[in-house]
């Protein structure tokens, strides 16, 4: 793995040679955006997200998963003619949980990252999260809440949310890790192939499922401080989001008495 960017690469002509040309070997790298309406949101991040990647001189993807919007998302990204991104459509909205799964299911690379598409993370911290996977990890998340973590414009309502979620999920769930909900997460290719694969919930709890079912299977999780910047026009709302959380802990615990997760291995040289 490459976790550094090449300062000799004219990132213009890396761009238009990733957007014109479709990489001739398998993506090193692949980044999944889940987007549902997110036409005035998504072109910018794309941009972003390409022309950062693009300097590092690695063969990557992009894969864009709507959730059924009722926008025009699809259309301006297909508009986009970009030969490395590929935009899977849904034909109705089932929930963010889904949109990644599908995602991450169609990821060919051997490292794979998923973003929100309104770039709260900048992904300049790819780099922060790769190193800790060439260090061992088989799951890198970004947090909000450790030290080191650089967050701006998250209202008290937001802190408040998450910092409520935090305590029910570190002692009322027994997941150790300060932020589970950060939309920045990155996995090798068999750890996203065997979480993703019993993935189970569509909804906004699907990160704490994938965490949950991550320390189950005694992969080695590393949670990294990131930079956080609170976008502008959210439609997450936190009292409906919260009664969801608590839904969707009982129901993840529901599955795994049930065996729902059974068959959950950790083959790294899969």
């Amino acid at each position: 793995m490459n976790s550094s960017l090449d300062p000799n690469i004219d990132k213009s002509i890396a761009y238009r040679s990733w957007a014109d040309h479709k990489i001739d070997q398998p993506p090193e790298w692949s980044v999944v955006i889940p987007a549902y309406n997110e036409s005035e949101r998504v072109v910018p991040t794309v941009g972003a997200i390409a022309a950062h990647l693009c300097r590092s001189g690695t063969p990557w993807e992009l894969i864009v998963a709507d959730d059924g919007s009722t926008d025009d998302t699809v259309e301006v990204l297909n508009g986009l003619g970009l030969a490395n991104m590929r935009v899977l459509v849904a034909e109705q909205n089932r929930g963010k949980g889904s949109a990644v799964r599908r995602g991450m299911q169609a990821a060919s690379g051997n490292i794979v990252l998923f973003a929100d598409a309104d770039q709260s993370t900048p992904i300049e911290q790819f780099e922060t999260l790769l190193k800790a996977l060439d260090n061992g990890a088989d799951v890198a998340i970004g947090s909000r809440s450790m030290e080191g973590a650089q967050v701006a414009n998250k209202s008290a309502t937001r802190k408040l949310f998450s910092h409520g979620l935090n305590i029910l999920v570190r002692f009322g769930f027994g997941i150790p890790y300060q932020d589970t909900q950060c939309g920045f997460k990155m996995f090798t290719a068999p750890a996203a192939r065997a979480l993703f694969a019993h993935q189970l919930i569509d909804q906004f709890s699907f990160d704490l499922e994938i965490l949950y079912l991550a320390r189950k299977a005694n992969m080695t999780v590393a949670e990294i401080p990131v930079e956080w910047i609170d976008a502008p026009g959210s439609t997450v709302d936190p009292a409906k989001v919260a009664v969801e959380f608590l839904k969707d802990m009982a129901v993840i615990r529901w599955n795994d008495i049930r065996g729902r997760y059974r068959g959950l291995t950790h083959d790294l040289s899969a």
